[in-house]
């Protein structure tokens, strides 16, 4: 059990500024509790990160099992941002990969690695709803919806720059049209006939971070159907990073989605708990 472990190895790694805590669990002898997660996450006490990967041996036929916790230790279906670090991690435990795939509670997940960047094969979108009327406070916000992976609303606005994204990302994340697993708030500007710019809030982290993986496919795919256009879509995240989602559509059927970003090291350490 961790508990009897002092000194815990890790590789610290960002997707888009979206930063991680990886850790190996091939061996099956790491069993992190939920606060032990938060303080490695914690910035001020801690590594620092958005969110802790383990890489684990697989159960159902894929290459290997990886398994992501959000900031506050909460265990999460996906994440697109670290399924591009995991990749790269993976291929430095276990390599040398060109191609893997690795199991999530959201499915499967193809990866191939070119250099710096990955493409990810991403499980079909689900439950996708256009033209959603929220009812907030003191406005009606007019939002997509779709499951990417994990939950997603996203709305479209002028001027992202002008969006407050904590309050109002946080009143749609817990808002009771998505309860009950909640829902992570994306705002999207437009950049041209196939470009867009976002902003994300997520669940678990309870804040914006400068990317999201699952969200910038979410963004994607509610923009396309939004302004029936085909792919790929750029997208522009906070931390300066441009992503590109690509997929086969019909109507607003979207199938064959993948997600092409940058995954980076950034460095190893050890960290006692």
């Amino acid at each position: 059990m961790l508990t009897k472990i002092r000194m815990l190895r890790f590789t610290k790694m960002n997707g888009a500024g979206n930063d991680f805590v990886l850790l190996d669990n091939r061996a099956g002898d790491l069993a992190l509790t939920r606060e032990q997660i938060a303080r490695v996450c914690d910035r001020h006490r801690g590594v620092g990160a958005d969110g802790v990967l383990l890489l684990e041996r697989p159960t159902n036929g894929a290459d290997f099992r990886m398994r992501y916790y959000n900031a506050d230790g909460g265990e999460a279906e996906m994440c697109g941002n670290g399924a591009r670090c995991f990749a790269r991690f993976a291929d430095r435990a276990a390599g040398p990969l060109q191609k893997l795939s690795f199991e999530t509670p959201a499915g499967v997940i193809g990866a191939t690695l070119n250099g710096g960047l990955v493409t990810l094969q991403m499980s079909e979108p689900q439950d996708m709803r256009l033209g959603l009327e929220v009812p907030l406070e003191r406005k009606k916000l007019v939002a997509g919806y779709v499951d990417s992976g994990v939950p997603h609303v996203v709305v479209p606005v002028a001027k992202i720059g002008d969006v407050d994204v904590r309050s109002l990302g946080s009143a749609l994340r817990h808002h009771p049209m998505f309860e009950p697993r909640g829902a992570n708030a994306n705002f999207s500007e437009q950049r041209g006939p196939r470009g867009i710019a976002i902003r994300t809030y997520e669940r678990g982290v309870e804040d914006e971070t400068l990317a999201c993986g699952t969200g910038v496919v979410a963004s994607a795919l509610i923009f396309a159907a939004n302004e029936n256009v085909a792919g790929p879509i750029d997208v522009l995240v906070r931390g300066g990073d441009t992503l590109q989602v690509d997929f086969t559509r019909r109507g607003d059927q979207f199938s064959n989605v993948t997600l092409t970003g940058p995954a980076d090291f950034v460095f190893d350490g050890t960290i006692e708990l």
